[in-house]
């Protein structure tokens, strides 16, 4: 038998899979392709205190090896979500993690405090790499001061494990980490989207009617590995890696690089059934490579 179990801040995962925020709504819509229970957890939408209508269309553009977004945050607000979400959640048999927003420390805390009554909720993914409106509007998560506050205010709020998600967009991502680890953070989870744009030559517009977007998929893999493996060295806390995973040998080489578990977002969309596909074929992979217990791998990387 296989062993793909994994923990992170006492919660126990039955596989690593994790789908990422913003690419697997509530799960509902992906349980019709299979039956998402066979995943290790699901992470929400990212969500808000109040309701959000995201940015003006077109908020999507294809991109070699990936796709630039710029959504926007459009979500139904927290309330909404306990009140039409928790039934279905509560039936699957996974970790589900709600992914949180806001532009505020205030909405940040606010924020953390209402989405922590949910049951159908085991642990708290807190998206720093939101604006700052009080500070100018730059992300909490590219500077050490604004990440440290807003992270120490929400773990004081939070009833369920917090695992703080770090922006790539940083002079540091390793500093960056150890400063939220310090402020109480449980886990990380890296890398977020990277900043890039797209340009319709014919028109000489952008094509995001935001202009600038987030970049993901496998274009930026080599990235959210390197980062990964800087983060490892830094902190004593688990991570969760991400960034353009498509194939079981992505997880490895994640989980080598120092991630105890991986979350999968780009391919969902052009693999609805990446998630159960991702599994089974981690399953045959570790098999072909005689590992009994995945967890083994994590941090293994060997550098002469």
């Amino acid at each position: 038998m296989i062993d793909l179990k994994v923990k992170i801040a006492g919660i126990e995962f039955k596989n690593p899979v994790i789908t990422a925020s913003g690419t697997f709504g509530f799960g509902r819509e992906y349980n019709r392709f299979y039956d998402i229970s066979v995943l290790g957890g699901i992470c929400t939408k990212g969500l808000t205190l109040e309701p959000r209508e995201g940015n003006a269309a077109p908020r999507i553009a294809e991109t070699p090896s990936g796709i630039l977004n710029s959504v926007g945050l459009q979500n139904p607000g927290i309330n909404s979500f306990i009140q039409n979400e928790s039934m279905f959640l509560n039936s699957i048999d996974t970790v589900v993690i709600a992914n949180i927003a806001g532009n505020t420390i205030e909405n940040y805390c606010a924020a953390v405090e209402k989405i922590s009554s949910a049951d159908c909720v085991d642990m708290i993914e807190l998206n720093i790499s939101c604006p700052n409106v009080k500070e100018g509007g730059i992300a909490f998560g590219v500077d050490c001061s604004s990440a440290e506050k807003v992270v120490k205010e929400a773990k004081k709020l939070a009833k369920k494990p917090l695992i703080v998600k770090l922006s790539p967009n940083v002079s540091s991502i390793s500093q960056i980490a150890k400063t939220v680890e310090n402020a109480g953070a449980d886990a990380i989870s890296l890398i977020n989207t990277i900043g890039g744009m797209a340009i319709d030559y014919k028109t000489k517009r952008p094509i995001l009617a935001n202009i600038y977007g987030g970049l993901s998929g496998p274009a930026v893999k080599p990235i959210a590995l390197k980062m990964t493996h800087e983060v490892s060295k830094a902190v004593k806390i688990p991570i969760i890696g991400m960034g353009g995973i498509t194939k079981a040998e992505d997880i490895l080489e994640f989980m080598i690089a120092g991630a105890s578990a991986i979350q999968i977002g780009t391919v969902n969309f052009f693999d609805p059934n990446a998630g159960f596909r991702l599994v089974n074929e981690l399953t045959s992979l570790l098999k072909e490579c005689k590992i009994d217990r995945l967890k083994d791998l994590i941090g293994s990387l060997i550098i002469n």
